[in-house]
């Protein structure tokens, strides 16, 4: 309640913006270019590469290397490797035309499902 106290009294004396004020301190120089080339260059080299490990070999917050690997690269971990986010073409046109098969033959067999015996034998369900 205290914070919202606070807003409402910066915004009945004329503040408009909802964006941080500048203030003094150093920047974060960690995210630049030269370290986000540098993760990406570690992680394409060793899939299988920690955070850890890269903030330690980069001398760089693991909190920022965190953000360059998943914000900046776009990767994420799949069974203990990093793998890009972004679909390939190859797998975009994989999923097509697995989508269009199912969807022709859907239109070719009806609405019919199929359920699987407890013996693993198939039966037509209406």
């Amino acid at each position: 309640m205290t914070q919202v106290y606070q807003w409402c009294s910066w915004f009945k004396d004329g503040r408009t913006s909802l964006q941080d004020e500048p203030r003094s301190g150093r920047p974060n120089t960690a995210n630049n270019d030269w370290s986000t080339a540098r993760v990406d260059e570690l992680i394409k080299v060793n899939r299988r590469v920690k955070l850890k490990e890269i903030s330690l070999k980069l001398d760089i917050p693991k909190r920022n290397v965190c953000e360059i690997v998943h914000d900046k690269l776009g990767y994420r971990k799949v069974s203990a490797r990093w793998i890009s986010k972004m679909l390939l073409d190859e797998h975009t046109r994989q999923r097509v035309e697995i989508s269009q098969m199912l969807l022709h033959r859907c239109q070719q067999e009806g609405d019919e499902t199929v359920d699987v015996g407890p013996r693993g034998d198939h039966r037509a369900r209406n």
